[in-house]
């Protein structure tokens, strides 16, 4: 079978950016093929074109690893630690690849993060201007007074400045609440929280970047599918 794809999604597998990125590279003049500048998105290479952005050869990279865990509580969101407690590779047995979390989570928080050696992706869905979406199931010590939930709602001033959360929901025992954010700030739903005297007894993401943990139980992980990558890419 001869190789052949379009522009678009060549240089996206190349991991220069998205297809939809990618497109507007095309339009700008910046990809040549075959030492000539093309300005049509939908235009198929096969296997000796020559592909170059910013006049480098761009080649298709066939070694991007992505998983998807549902972290447990007590392992290190890190690669390494030096107190030697146990750390998120330790649940994915991946031999002669490093591969590394998309930002992290607390020790004691659970649920969903991405592992890759994607270096574009991963800076992608870490950068500030991304504002990825997150979502978590939060379990209080102590029924949230409605005068808290208020304020909580309408926003809050922090060391670290003003934060207000996307969404918040207040389940009937109003121990349970489920919160939507896209800040990126260290321990801000924590620090929300206990702001207002509560302590956390659990704190779990259940969804993320449009994943979520549909079929994944607790401590195990899977490979993202082609669909999800695309999906992450084009967020």
């Amino acid at each position: 079978m001869k190789f052949q794809m379009r522009i678009n999604k060549f240089i996206s597998s190349c991991g220069v950016c998205s297809r939809r990125n990618a497109d507007n590279l095309i339009r700008n003049g910046k990809i040549e093929v075959n030492n000539q500048i093309i300005i049509t998105p939908g235009l198929i290479i096969k296997k000796n074109d020559i592909v170059k952005y910013n006049g480098k050869v761009l080649k298709l990279k066939n070694d991007k690893l992505y998983f998807l865990l549902n972290k447990p509580v007590n392992f290190i969101s890190t690669c390494f630690d030096k107190e030697k407690r146990k750390t998120i590779l330790d649940l994915i047995n991946i031999k002669n690849k490093r591969i590394y979390p998309v930002g992290r989570l607390d020790r004691n928080t659970t649920g969903l993060i991405i592992l890759t050696n994607d270096g574009f992706l991963t800076n992608k869905l870490t950068h500030p201007s991304s504002n990825i979406i997150k979502k978590y199931t939060v379990l209080l010590h102590k029924q949230l007074q409605k005068s808290d939930e208020n304020k909580i709602k309408k926003g809050i001033i922090l060391e670290d400045g003003f934060f207000k959360f996307d969404e918040i929901i207040i389940s009937d025992d109003r121990l349970n609440i489920d919160v939507t954010l896209h800040s990126g700030r260290n321990r801000i739903i924590r620090r929300t929280f206990e702001h207002f005297g509560y302590k956390i007894k659990a704190l779990d993401r259940y969804y993320y970047a449009g994943l979520t943990k549909k079929n994944l139980k607790l401590g195990t992980f899977k490979k993202l599918t082609s669909k999800e990558i695309e999906l992450l890419k084009n967020l």
